[in-house]
């Protein structure tokens, strides 16, 4: 038996900024079971219990089954995390600091647990923080100032950046770090986008707004940033 594709879905959105709910939706469409099970990681958040209870109730009418994974009052011994972790369907990572989630992660063994969930099929996801932690690097301000961080899972090959459209100076500082070779090239990720990847190869791109994109930025060879945006699917009811 062939194994599983290793799939990884980055969020420009979801339960925690828009209120039509259809990056969520058009996320468990891919899971491939009728109830799954979506466990919601909040660690970039310091396990935030305002954000906790905003997935709770944004995916308690949904057709799944929602959890959440708190590692600062860890409850769950190493065993049992694995085998918690490996029984989800989905892991929905939030947003926050992408540096911190990192460490976190690394000191509880959680990295490698993913890892080892990536390849056992398990649909990996995230926003903003939740979106960076899948690739090799990201573009983040985690440090304060907007600057790169070589220090991700790998588990998508190249770099990413979220907010892309939102935040300012988001672009000028990606495009440097991708032109100067500080990032590998990689995927800009505009507010109400989704992008699916399996294998490290783009899938699927969606968005809730007809202006929302996905873009691909490599370096040409000569410290300048050549930026291509993809086609992006108008998802169902979202606003033309």
């Amino acid at each position: 038996m062939a194994a599983p594709a290793q799939r990884v879905a980055l969020l420009g959105g979801g339960f925690s900024t828009d209120e039509d709910g259809l990056l969520d939706d058009w996320l468990l469409s891919h899971v491939g079971r009728p109830r799954p099970k979506v466990c919601f990681v909040p660690t970039a958040s310091g396990d935030a219990p305002a954000y906790v209870d905003q997935f709770l109730s944004a995916f308690a009418s949904r057709s799944c089954e929602p959890s959440v994974l708190s590692l600062f009052r860890r409850e769950l011994d190493d065993e049992a995390l694995r085998t918690f972790l490996l029984d989800q369907d989905v892991v929905y990572v939030g947003g926050g600091n992408t540096a911190n989630l990192l460490a976190v992660w690394r000191a509880h063994g959680v990295d490698r647990v993913l890892s080892e969930a990536c390849n056992r099929g398990t649909l990996l996801c995230g926003i903003s923080a939740g979106a960076n932690c899948w690739a090799s690097g990201s573009h983040t301000d985690s440090f304060g100032p907007l600057t790169f961080l070589q220090d991700g899972l790998g588990l998508l090959p190249g770099s990413v950046c979220p907010h892309y459209d939102g935040e300012p100076g988001r672009r000028a500082s990606y495009r440097e770090a991708v032109a100067t070779g500080m990032l590998d090239a990689g995927w800009a990720v505009e507010d109400g986008v989704g992008a699916l990847f399996a294998d490290g190869c783009l899938v699927e791109a969606v968005s809730r707004t007809p202006a929302a994109r996905l873009h691909w930025v490599q370096t040409d060879g000569a410290n300048a940033a050549v930026e291509r945006a993809l086609p992006c699917r108008l998802l169902d009811g979202g606003v033309r």
